[in-house]
């Protein structure tokens, strides 16, 4: 499965991904945002193997894609997902992670947002995409915004978030909203 952007291809992950998605979660600054465990690489490494398991679902739940650009396929940049396993067949979880060298760069997540929509509310016919962060993440909570993601609820979190003074925030997206703006963006046009 791969999805094809205007500069990236969102493909499955494979074993050879292990090293860049290892050093990635490493890295201190995506660390912030993560419990303790979350990036321990054998966490990692299980992670990965479940992303490459997912593939071969039947019937297939979950989608957890590896982001590369056209021009170097070898470069991972980070991962992107649809999850529908525990909700509803017509409800997914949408997360995005790059890796931080390219945070905030050349509207990387916003180009791969777009395209993990499109497919959810296209291909797999969703009706609300549903999304789940920490409430110091403003770079999520922009990129939430501007897809018309509306805050439906907040929560403690884990203790770890707790401690930090941070807040677990749920995202909503519906099907008729997505629809609605994508009208919009037409009419401008």
């Amino acid at each position: 499965m791969e999805i094809i952007t205007k500069r990236f291809v969102l493909r499955e992950f494979t074993e050879k991904d292990e090293p860049a998605f290892l050093t990635y979660h490493g890295d201190p600054r995506y660390a912030e945002f993560c419990s303790p465990e979350e990036v321990e690489a054998d966490y990692t490494t299980e992670l990965l193997r479940q992303f490459i398991q997912w593939a071969h679902e039947q019937p297939r739940r979950n989608y957890q894609l590896a982001v590369i650009r056209l021009e170097n396929p070898k470069e991972l940049l980070g991962c992107c997902g649809l999850r529908t396993e525990g909700y509803d067949a017509d409800i997914a979880e949408l997360g995005i992670e790059l890796a931080p060298q390219y945070w905030g760069r050349y509207r990387y997540a916003i180009e791969v947002a777009s395209a993990m929509l499109k497919f959810g509310f296209g291909e797999l016919g969703l009706q609300e995409v549903r999304g789940v962060t920490i409430s110091a993440n403003t770079r999520v909570t922009r990129l939430a915004h501007r897809y018309g993601f509306v805050a439906v609820s907040s929560c403690p979190g884990s203790d770890w978030m707790h401690t930090r003074g941070w807040n677990q925030t749920q995202w909503q997206l519906t099907r008729e909203k997505w629809e609605s703006m994508l009208t919009q963006i037409r009419v401008k046009q």
